[in-house]
């Protein structure tokens, strides 16, 4: 019973650190030379890494072809 109790505590003081540590990455992740981004912004693209695309672009044509289509 001890045993569990201490496993809860350890589990719930390592996932506050990954929250942290998750939080500090993207406040990392949202500066440049330019200046900060908003961490919901970053956020989004972050997630938006991991999608698959959608297309392939082969020249600025192409690209600015599909982007007139949007």
């Amino acid at each position: 019973m001890a045993n569990s109790t201490k496993i809860a505590q350890t589990t719930a003081r390592l996932k506050e650190e990954v929250k942290l540590l998750r939080s500090f990455v993207i406040g990392i992740a949202g500066k440049d030379a330019e200046g900060e981004y908003r961490p919901e912004f970053v956020e989004k693209i972050l997630v938006a890494l991991k999608e698959k695309p959608t297309h392939k672009f082969e020249s600025a044509k192409s690209f600015l072809s599909q982007l007139r289509k949007t």
